[in-house]
């Protein structure tokens, strides 16, 4: 699990032969089983924009609020990244529950999005494709954050990029998916049709998610571990801290682009354009992680840090903020969604880096960063929201900022820009941090 090293066992565990770290059928079948998750969880879950576009233009729910219906996907989002911040110190606590937990957020998945094709109210879908949904996947989905340590070491970093690269082949495959199947059989049986998939691939995924390390036995001679450990001294430094507004700030400027850019392609062309375009940017992330992931084995992750948020900024201010013809947007959606998209491939190796000497707490860093991104999920749609209906005339000379997404450009070009001085932030508090244990 996440909260030891790789190569120790477990306490309370018997001694016995472990699979091999970094190579082997074992270790890349749960790479490949993470994969799957990750393209079931948020892959989905960042496919929404497909929804948000039909919710808005049929009815029952297109009298209700844009925002509302946008907070459906912010919400279920928002959950699924925060709640696995906490479900890692109560699966420290009870590593024996790991499996049992996987299966109980499939079952809390499905039914959620099942009956959700039942909806009438945008109250209800916020309870049961929001709430529900969110509470199913990031349960199913927080053991490749508790397992992935015990698998990988050296090639941590590769192995991480590949995982999360489902996110870009579900935000592929899932808009073009759901655009299909609503032209054709409409939103409920979509709905349902989604979930007895999801259903059927995620249990595979299920099957593949096994420890590396023996799940270890609690009597009274061996005590289950504290809750919250007594020492989190990487609370204290600057190196987690500038990490973890870094990645608040780049959460920032991902969500509304990932949230508005099939409203803006629809706005700007026709329905399948949009669903093109969602589904090009999602990809883009799928070649992001693995490239992003692939290098912090081998470059410091400041600097790609620098480069991912710099290269997004420049794309939303001159790409998208320019854009006028649907060629701009195909040349955003690559740029941007490759970049940002690409982004959480650092945390893999940062969060090993934040925990500094206590390796064992390089989980609870990575659970960290997921906390800030919910809190940057929930922020950054609702503040684009609002930039959007205030409909902010943002124009110059009928040039920048189309159809009133101009304010919403700036917003995500500006918080680009800040993740780039974060992370140059980062770069001189891990310098630091390398002096000071030089010189100890």
């Amino acid at each position: 699990m996440a909260a030891l090293r790789a190569d120790d066992p477990q306490e309370g565990a018997n001694v016995q032969e472990l699979a091999p770290v970094d190579r082997g059928i074992q270790a890349w079948t749960f790479c490949g089983a993470g994969f799957v998750l990750e393209m079931m969880v948020w892959g989905f879950g960042f496919s929404y924009g497909i929804f948000q576009e039909y919710y808005t233009s049929n009815p029952p729910f297109n009298k209700e609020s844009p925002v509302a219906i946008a907070a459906v996907g912010t919400v279920c989002l928002a959950i699924e990244y925060g709640e696995i911040f906490f479900l890692y110190f109560l699966l420290r606590k009870y590593p024996d529950y790991v499996r049992l937990s996987m299966w109980c957020g499939l079952a809390i998945y499905s039914v959620s999005l099942f009956t959700s094709s039942f909806a009438t109210r945008v109250w209800q879908l916020i309870l049961l494709q929001g709430i529900g949904v969110g509470v199913g996947g990031g349960v199913m989905y927080m053991p490749i954050i508790y397992l992935l340590p015990q698998w990988f070491s050296e090639r941590r970093g590769l192995a991480g990029g590949i995982i999360y690269s489902g996110i870009g082949v579900g935000g592929f495959v899932f808009p073009l998916i759901l655009n299909g199947l609503l032209s054709k059989l409409g939103l409920s049986w979509t709905l349902r049709i989604c979930a007895i998939g999801s259903s059927i691939c995620s249990a595979v995924a299920l099957l593949g998610m096994r420890p590396r390390l023996p799940v270890p036995k609690f009597n009274a001679s061996s005590r289950r571990p504290k809750l919250i450990p007594n020492r989190l001294d990487f609370f204290k430094t600057s190196l987690f801290w500038s990490f973890a507004i870094t990645t608040l700030l780049q959460g920032l400027a991902h969500f509304p682009v990932s949230l508005y850019i099939a409203t803006f392609a629809r706005a700007l062309s026709d329905q399948l354009t949009s669903t093109v375009i969602l589904s090009l940017f999602n990809a883009s992330a799928f070649s992001g992680q693995i490239v992003i992931g692939y290098l912090t084995d081998r470059i410091p992750y400041p600097s790609i840090m620098v480069f991912s948020a710099l290269g997004s900024s420049l794309g939303a201010f001159l790409l998208w903020g320019l854009a006028d013809r649907v060629i701009y947007l195909y040349f955003f959606a690559i740029v941007f969604g490759s970049l940002s998209g690409g982004f959480t491939s650092t945390w893999t190796n940062a969060s090993y880096e934040c925990a500094g000497s206590s390796l064992e707490f390089s989980g609870m860093v990575f659970s960290s960063m997921t906390l800030a991104r919910s809190v940057s999920a929930v922020v950054g749609p609702i503040i684009s929201g609002v930039l959007l209906e205030a409909g902010a005339d943002t124009s110059m000379g009928n040039r920048f900022g189309k159809f009133g997404y101009g304010a919403i450009e700036i917003f995500v070009g500006s918080c680009a820009l800040a993740t780039g001085v974060g992370s140059v932030a980062v770069a001189i508090a891990r310098q630091r941090v390398a002096v000071a244990r030089v010189s100890s």
